[in-house]
């Protein structure tokens, strides 16, 4: 009856050599598998560890420019601040000035109009004052008809034009 062959049979002859095998072949793939791809598994790792690191430092460095940019820039703020106060205060004192310039242009013209003014107020008087003498020695002449002398002339004149004088 032995002529079924029994499908699950341990023979232990072959059971030792199937794990001597195995073990044998463990020991092969971990010493001439496993070590190199370990190796280059850490070579990669350490190569990425050095670029993240030169990465921070990289980062590091771009922080401190970007505050000593940022410092800069405020700064250049600060400087045309102050420059663009100087000039409106510049501009603020130079309008000024332009301003009491033009004030004291206005003064004198109007001081020199104003002694224009009177010396044309004075010199129509004293044409007018020459006229109404002339007038005046025309009609005192007719209404008088006889001679005056010169210096009583002069001083009916004188009193006409003071009393015409006083009444405009």
């Amino acid at each position: 009856m032995r002529e079924v062959q029994e499908l699950v049979t341990i023979m232990p002859w072959t059971f030792i050599a199937t794990i001597c095998n195995l073990f044998l072949q463990c020991w092969l793939i971990k010493k001439f598998l496993f070590k190199p791809v370990r190796e280059i598994i850490e070579k990669r790792r350490a190569l990425a560890d050095a670029q993240i690191q030169d990465a921070k430092k990289a980062k590091e460095e771009a922080e401190a420019m970007k505050a000593g940019y940022e410092a800069e820039m405020a700064k250049a703020k600060e400087t045309a601040s102050a420059i663009l106060q100087d000039a409106q205060k510049d501009a603020a004192a130079r309008s000024e000035a332009m301003v009491q310039e033009a004030k004291a242009q206005a003064a004198g013209i109007k001081a020199r109009a104003e002694a224009d003014i009177l010396q044309e107020k004075k010199k129509a008087v004293n044409e007018i004052k020459n006229e109404i003498g002339g007038i005046a020695m025309d009609i005192a002449g007719k209404v008088i008809e006889r001679e005056i002398s010169e210096d009583d002339h002069r001083k009916l004149i004188d009193e006409f034009i003071e009393n015409v004088g006083e009444a405009s």
